[in-house]
């Protein structure tokens, strides 16, 4: 069985992530379709809008076989980190490629951007701290950098948030020196950020959870979901009474806040440069998270950067924390699979290179219980007695097994 891995958050699942995998699997003629996807909170520093199970629930139903938690140690990382980890899961299921959505929808331009910059490796990082040296965010210095090294037209874009994570995926197989085939999809009419809906099937992620937190109404968002999601998008909603959004974290990020000093707070994962100072004033005033987010952000800091930042304030995660844990994920915990995803898994089994885990009471280590920390924060934003029913199945949960689903087509 011919496999093809993609790298996923599904914050909800919508049309423009099943174009992606039906055109996964018809570029690489695979049978399988493997997703490594983040867990509760995500690598753009935000809590997931359901839980990962909800989540696996969509992807296993429009056509994915087989889900893996990327652990947070990744998921909630920069682009490099969060595709490195990713790719590793992929090759230590022996998957034979990798197919990810780009700005580009050309792979040779990717091989050809990654050649370059192995060639002028040393004029790109000393661009690279100079700009940063002039007070621009990390991603605005990479860019900056690329552009002031000339490259051919035949390259990508790095300064598209899908382009950059296409290449760290091409870089990290380099770094493993994986047999990985690799495939892109062109983004298809709806751009990563797009905060409005601009076409009549096809709609970004962001958009559509602007639309539900705005009003709650999934009749609004309907026409750019698969039926499958909208129906767990309302029974996730009915059996937890909510959806997850910052601002419901906003008290309890305060409150850490607030439990911590200057010195505690350098401590944190991804605080650094005296931005400690910063925050402590800042969650004396602000009256909610977006509030927050106004006041502390900085031409050196993106948005994002800042919102991980907070994720690790949230869960308390210590520079220390992440920094003993390896370089490499150290299992695969299986979330969900099809029939076809159990079929290949047996046919796998003996040739998986980590622990494949579907019982974390049966596992344990210091980079599973940072995924389980993760999931008890992010269950303190219910209100009882939803919060412990999420809480006890992180335990309880058996991987979701779909033995038959139904055909989602792009209408």
């Amino acid at each position: 069985m011919r496999s093809v891995g993609v790298v996923v958050e599904y914050n909800p699942f919508h049309n423009g992530h099943l174009y992606h995998i039906q055109s996964a699997k018809q570029l690489s003629q695979s049978d399988i379709t493997i997703a490594v996807m983040s867990g509760n909170f995500l690598q753009r520093g935000e809590p997931a809008l359901v839980s990962k199970w909800a989540r696996t629930k969509m992807a296993l139903h429009a056509g994915v076989d087989i889900v893996i938690e990327l652990p947070y140690a990744f998921a909630v990382q920069q682009a490099e980190a969060f595709a490195f980890g990713s790719v590793y899961i992929l090759d230590a299921l022996k998957c034979n490629g990798i197919c990810f959505g780009s700005e580009s929808g050309d792979v040779n331009h990717f091989v050809s951007t990654y050649t370059f910059l192995e060639q002028h490796r040393d004029s790109y990082e000393h661009y690279i701290r100079t700009f940063i040296k002039e007070g621009v965010s990390y991603p605005t210095a990479l860019a900056k950098a690329f552009d002031k090294l000339q490259p051919d037209k035949d390259m990508i874009d790095l300064s598209k948030p899908n382009n950059i994570l296409g290449y760290h995926y091409y870089a990290a197989a380099k770094r493993l020196h994986s047999l990985l085939d690799f495939y892109t999809v062109k983004r298809k009419n709806a751009e990563y950020h797009d905060q409005d809906f601009s076409n009549a099937t096809i709609a970004s992620a962001t958009s559509i959870r602007k639309a539900l937190q705005q009003n709650g109404n999934l009749s609004d968002v309907e026409p750019y979901l698969p039926k499958s999601t909208t129906s767990e998008l309302e029974s996730y909603h009915a059996n937890y009474g909510q959806f997850h959004d910052w601002e419901v974290y906003w008290p309890l990020l305060q409150y850490q806040l607030f439990s911590h000093n200057e010195t505690s707070l350098r401590e944190i994962y991804e605080v650094e440069e005296g931005i400690e100072n910063r925050l402590l004033r800042a969650a004396k005033s602000a009256t909610s998270f977006e509030a927050f987010m106004q006041i502390i952000k900085t031409k050196r800091y993106t948005w994002t950067r800042l919102q991980r930042m907070c994720v690790h304030i949230l869960t308390n995660t210590p520079k220390s924390s992440i920094h003993s844990l390896g370089e490499t994920p150290s299992y695969a915990r299986l979330l969900g699979m099809s029939e076809a995803g159990r079929v290949y898994l047996n046919q796998i089994k003996k040739e998986i290179e980590i622990p494949l885990v579907s019982k974390v009471s049966a596992f344990d280590n210091e980079m599973i219980q940072l995924d389980v920390k993760a999931t008890n924060v992010y269950a303190t934003g219910l209100n009882e007695p939803y919060k412990s029913k999420l809480l006890k199945q992180e335990f309880a949960q058996p991987p979701v097994y779909l033995k038959e689903r139904g055909l989602n087509k792009i209408m």
